[in-house]
């Protein structure tokens, strides 16, 4: 549940608009509000992440490409 407070004018739209569409007050906000949260870009998993990423530095910059090979090698000492 929620409450939430409009400026007059807004509230006299509301209004308006639930006696125009035979629906409740309630009704016109929660449509509304489900159309507004459907047309909203959704951020990417690099936009979400991207503030992780690279935050831990080894200090190697070959991890991309020698990635079989150090993982063969810390494997192997097991």
């Amino acid at each position: 549940m929620i409450t939430l407070r409009l400026d007059k004018n807004l509230e006299d739209q509301l209004k308006l608009v639930a006696e125009q569409q035979g629906l409740s007050k309630s009704e016109v906000v929660r449509e509304s509000l489900t159309e507004y949260l459907a047309k909203k870009p959704k951020p990417s998993a690099w936009e979400l992440g991207k503030e992780l990423f690279g935050n831990q530095a080894s200090g190697q910059s070959n991890l991309a490409e020698d990635r079989k090979k150090i993982f063969k090698d810390k494997t192997s000492k097991k």
